[in-house]
């Protein structure tokens, strides 16, 4: 097993490398010069040219690549263009907001969505089945600010429930903060649960059919304990990966519902800073979602072996 473990980790070296190769070259495969980019129409050659030696643009790219690097490993991500601040402070100043987002999110898809999928592989072929697929397919279909603007139009707006926007710090207290994030993280949540309770029914569908189940029905093992026991620990592996791979949809969700909901996180770090053109803080959010992913799969991987100890050979 701790081969196994080690192995893993080692594996994550050299996709963070190439990672942080394309994060550091997203600076240059955005159209134009940056640096023009960045200065705007009135500035003047030497603007110009003052930015472009800010960046390190006038050296060599590798050199650049290499100093970037190494400052990346002294935990320095650089400085922003148009805020003088750390790239790691205006990081730090942001992602509580986008943690406590993304932590009850995942919370309440997870506890949503596998029941959900567990109950309609039982009921296959009746209404809660074909309830539930309908939920899926409108779950993936709908974007997640259409369903933001609903929420936010109906349940704060009409009903006057919950804040439509903003964001309360958990220190604060624990009921305005988790006010303030009903709404972002039932919206967030809808294409996650969709995915989820998907691949739940689809996996105890197939695990339902196997034939220690039909030993276990035989033996008089109640409903209850085939489903969760039996069923649901062996279909466990791929439910757990699909909710690892949904980390993604999470990150990627998590910027469009800051914006609609006004939460003052990475998600709005990140568009303010695209279109400002702050490539700087650009590449240190992006650096820190995919390293996030990296760890989240990893994370998933070790998981694999608790569930499944053949894995670990």
């Amino acid at each position: 097993m701790y081969a196994y473990v080690a192995r893993r980790i080692l594996a994550t070296i050299p996709v963070m490398a190439v990672v942080a190769l394309f994060v550091f070259s997203l600076l240059y495969i955005a159209p134009g010069d940056p640096a023009a980019v960045i200065a705007g129409d009135q500035a003047t050659p030497e603007d110009v040219e003052r930015i472009r030696q800010s960046l390190g643009l006038d050296r060599p790219y590798l050199v650049r690549f290499g100093a970037w690097l190494w400052d990346i490993l002294r935990g320095d991500l650089g400085v922003s263009i148009f805020t003088n601040l750390p790239v790691s402070t205006m990081i730090a100043q942001r992602i509580e907001p986008t943690l406590s987002l993304m932590v009850v999110t995942l919370l309440f898809a997870v506890s949503v969505a596998v029941p959900m999928g567990v109950v309609a592989a039982w009921k296959q072929g009746t209404l809660i089945d074909r309830m539930v697929m309908a939920f899926a397919v409108l779950g993936f279909s709908v974007p997640v600010f259409v369903v933001g603007y609903l929420l936010a139009y109906v349940f704060a707006l009409e009903l006057d429930w919950l804040p439509v926007q903003g964001y309360t710090s958990f220190r604060e207290g624990f009921g305005p903060w988790l006010e303030n994030l009903v709404l972002p993280a039932i919206a967030l949540g809808s294409v996650y649960i969709a995915l989820i309770a998907r691949i739940t029914r689809a996996t105890m569908l197939e695990v339902l059919q196997q034939d220690y189940i039909r030993t276990a029905r035989a033996k008089g093992v109640g409903q209850r304990g085939i489903l969760f026991l039996h069923a649901l620990k062996n279909a466990a592996v791929p439910i757990v990966t699909v909710i690892g791979i949904g980390i993604a949809l999470l990150i990627g969700g998590a910027v469009v519902t800051e914006s609609v909901f006004a939460i003052p996180g990475l998600g709005r770090l990140t568009v303010d800073a695209i279109l400002r053109r702050d490539y700087p803080v650009i590449q240190g959010v992006v650096l820190l979602f995919s390293f996030v992913y990296v760890l989240v799969n990893l994370a998933i991987d070790l998981i694999y072996t608790l569930l499944d100890p053949r894995i670990r050979y």
